[in-house]
């Protein structure tokens, strides 16, 4: 019987426990060959064979069109901050990027390394509480490209609509890949740190119009050269292959629960429970402007802060784990990823209740 608990960590996050049964079985003899994943040949045929089945259905859940790239790359998302502007931004180049948190502020900074940024639009004087609308981006002619961070998981700020505009937009969706449909055609380029959504630490899945390839900078090193990735089939040097493989098997296991469909309904009904309870609070307080609220971090803040240290310790002997929000921001915050279930939402709900009526 598993002892597993509840885990609303943002990342490394809750994996599908039928996916880690999964991987638990295959641990030691992979289908019979005797080895494991992480034991085997990347070129060997069945590596190649789990590589090729998890790219197709990351293909098939996201509709992925056919002259687009899928890119399974070492790293995380904040190596892309880098990678970005190396491949995309010229010598003599600029960028617009949208200021809307703490990750898409790091985006800002490493991109500025490189080239001129524009910074757009900000949420800086909001607080940081809502996004700023579109009619009052001050977007650069000069750009090539927008960069924008669609759900800033510190904070709990999310677009709930994708920019329009006309050079190729570019999205850190490290906390909302997957979480429901997507229309990709409207990117020129998506990358996500595969440590919420997609799978384990350690792996980078980059998404790019193939019209984008072979424009990174002379001085941009081959192992970030996007079309030395592409060309190579993601395998240059040795992939990490077990997290790769891991990722397979919950693309697997999202086709079975309805694909991103299924999901959203999961993922939409998990929020707008927990937002209820904490609208209907005394104790309780989410400052996001509602329109802007993120569906997969949920921060939270107790009226009285000498109240966090006994609500972090009441949750963790109801195996509520990993509540405790980023040290920047504090409070608390819910990350209520994919692999989350509803029931777990439903118990957080239920000792944020009764600690109320103890507290309140």
């Amino acid at each position: 019987m598993s002892n597993r608990l509840y885990n609303f960590c943002a990342g490394p996050a809750a994996l599908p426990e039928p996916v880690l049964q999964r991987a638990q079985a295959d641990l030691l003899d992979w289908q019979g060959k005797g080895l494991s994943v992480m034991e085997m040949s990347h070129r060997s045929d069945e590596f190649v064979s789990i590589a090729e089945r998890a790219e197709q259905d990351l293909r098939d859940l996201l509709t992925i069109p056919s002259d687009y790239k899928v890119l399974f790359l070492q790293g995380g998302a904040s190596q892309q901050f880098a990678q970005i502007p190396l491949n995309l931004l010229p010598e003599d180049g600029s960028a617009d990027y949208i200021d809307t948190g703490i990750w898409s502020a790091k985006a800002i900074e490493e991109a500025s390394r490189y080239g001129h940024v524009n910074v757009a639009a900000s949420a800086k004087s909001m607080d940081y509480f809502a996004i700023p609308g579109q009619n009052d981006w001050q977007l650069s002619e000069k750009a090539t490209y927008v960069h924008y961070t669609p759900n800033e998981t510190i904070g709990g700020l999310e677009f709930g609509w994708i920019p329009d505009v006309e050079k190729p937009l570019i999205a850190d969706m490290s906390s909302t890949i997957l979480s429901r449909p997507l229309d990709v055609s409207r990117f020129g380029l998506i990358y996500a740190g595969a440590q919420k959504n997609i799978g384990p630490s350690g792996l980078v899945v980059v998404i790019v119009q193939e019209d984008l390839l072979g424009n990174a900078r002379a001085s941009c090193p081959t192992m970030l050269d996007y079309s030395v990735a592409a060309k190579n089939g993601s395998m240059y040097n040795t992939p990490p292959t077990f997290a790769w493989y891991l990722s397979g098997l919950i693309f697997q296991w999202l086709k079975e629960q309805g694909g991103l469909e299924g999901m959203e309904r999961v993922n939409q009904a998990k929020q707008r429970k927990l937002y209820a309870a904490i609208d209907s609070s005394e104790l309780y307080s989410n400052p996001i402007n509602i329109a802007d609220r993120s569906w997969m971090n949920i921060p939270f803040r107790l009226a009285d802060d000498r109240l966090d240290k006994p609500f972090l310790a009441g949750a963790e002997q109801r195996g509520l784990l990993n509540l405790k929000g980023h040290r920047s921001v504090g409070g608390m915050r819910a990350s209520v990823y994919n692999a989350v279930p509803e029931s777990a939402v439903d118990a957080l709900i239920e000792y944020m209740a009764e600690f109320e009526k103890q507290h309140g």
